[in-house]
């Protein structure tokens, strides 16, 4: 079945966080939305009919994970990712970043030290924060046109940190790290003593030719000493759902975690956030090979467009997922104005590079999981006020 991922979709109205949440956060609803992470394609016809099919029963009673929740998880991870996983080392998890709080709740104490790698998705740092630990902030080296972790700098601040949030892939940079680059982080880390929590929402939309590699499975170290996230939401646009879950092959952390989450409940998920799991991971991945075309063809207009129109802004190409990060700085502009460059004069709704930390400046976060009109309009009104 071929897919239309060009068809323009009317999001406004349904309370949606990146369109009608602009408002919100701008003061004004005449911005181009480019911000928020997810995608303004159509929901899967697969997860849809799945849904559609459970609603024609019309009791909405409690219920517990349906079968298909642990196999399609467990098949899905086999092979798109090599990893053989157990039901036993899965635990539901309503969110990546509510689970990222659970874990640290879990597994650290409030004062102890955490460590994220900046740019990084903010929440990494402000849900630390807000739980009352303490971020320490170790900043990537953007060489040769992509993030890359000094090892020596890395050794260095990790030492008296009880738990690292790792983003893999990266975000924003969409950097794929390497197994080698996984392994000294494991090897690290546990002579470090330091607990690995390993963000892996962006997993599935890791771009041809790079691979996406699970955290635990590059070493016994990196298993031993880990928790894993992951969830369908960014690849196949269902994040509405809540639908995550956590994998962790250790017998002694997952028996923590899981009984952390049940003294709350909060591994209890709702119906449709396990139909739509297995759904997804039972059907998507046709769907999937087309979409990861579709994104590619939409980076490619982006590179090609910002080169010819608008040669003042370069951008990270991304190995993985539908978030570029737009390079500003070559002009010059305070961090301020940058930001106002794009609402206010080329009208477009943008994440500002700072939110992702320090070395976020000079840069400006664009998503790209849009029909290649939508995408070519935005384009169009930034070349309009920052073009040749």
């Amino acid at each position: 079945m071929k897919y239309n991922f060009d068809e323009v979709i009317n999001r406004r109205g349904t309370d949606s966080v990146k369109w009608d949440g602009v408002k919100n956060v701008w003061g004004r609803d005449d911005l181009l939305p480019m911000w928020v992470a997810d995608m303004d394609l159509r929901t899967p016809p697969f997860v849809m009919e799945a849904l559609r099919k459970r609603l024609e029963h019309e009791v909405l009673g409690y219920t517990f994970a349906c079968e298909e929740w642990y196999t399609s998880i467990c098949s899905w991870l086999s092979r798109r990712h090599g990893w053989e996983v157990t039901r036993e080392m899965l635990t539901f998890v309503p969110g990546i970043v509510r689970g990222q709080a659970f874990a640290l709740q879990c597994f650290t104490n409030p004062g102890d030290r955490v460590m994220v790698m900046t740019p990084v998705y903010h929440p990494f740092f402000l849900v630390t924060q807000r739980l009352g630990r303490t971020p320490v902030y170790s900043p990537l080296d953007l060489r040769d046109g992509h993030y890359q972790i000094d090892f020596d700098r890395f050794r260095r601040d990790v030492q008296g940190c009880k738990a690292l949030i790792l983003c893999n892939p990266h975000n924003p940079g969409g950097r794929v790290w390497t197994v080698e680059e996984l392994c000294q982080i494991a090897d690290i880390c546990l002579e470090s003593h330091t607990f690995v929590i390993s963000d892996e929402i962006h997993a599935d939309l890791t771009l041809p030719p790079y691979k996406h590699h699970p955290f635990a499975t590059v070493s016994e170290a990196a298993a031993r000493n880990s928790l894993t996230f992951m969830a369908p939401s960014k690849a196949f646009n269902m994040p509405g759902l809540g639908s995550s879950y956590a994998v962790i092959p250790d017998e002694e952390i997952c028996r923590r975690f899981h009984e952390f989450m049940e003294a709350g409940e909060f591994c209890e998920g709702h119906l449709f956030a396990y139909i739509g799991t297995a759904a997804a991971y039972t059907h998507g991945d046709e769907w999937l090979e087309q979409l990861l075309e579709y994104i590619k063809g939409n980076i490619d207009f982006t590179e090609n467009y910002l080169r010819e129109h608008i040669p003042g802004i370069g951008m990270i190409r991304p190995q993985a997922s539908y978030l570029i990060y737009l390079d500003c700085r070559a002009l010059k502009l305070p961090q301020e104005e940058l930001v106002k460059l794009f609402a206010d004069k080329a009208h477009l709704a943008l994440n500002d590079g700072s939110m992702f930390g320090e070395p976020g400046k000079g840069f400006m976060r664009l998503n790209v999981g849009c029909p290649r009109s939508v995408l070519e309009q935005a384009l169009r009104q930034l070349a309009a006020v920052a073009g040749k």
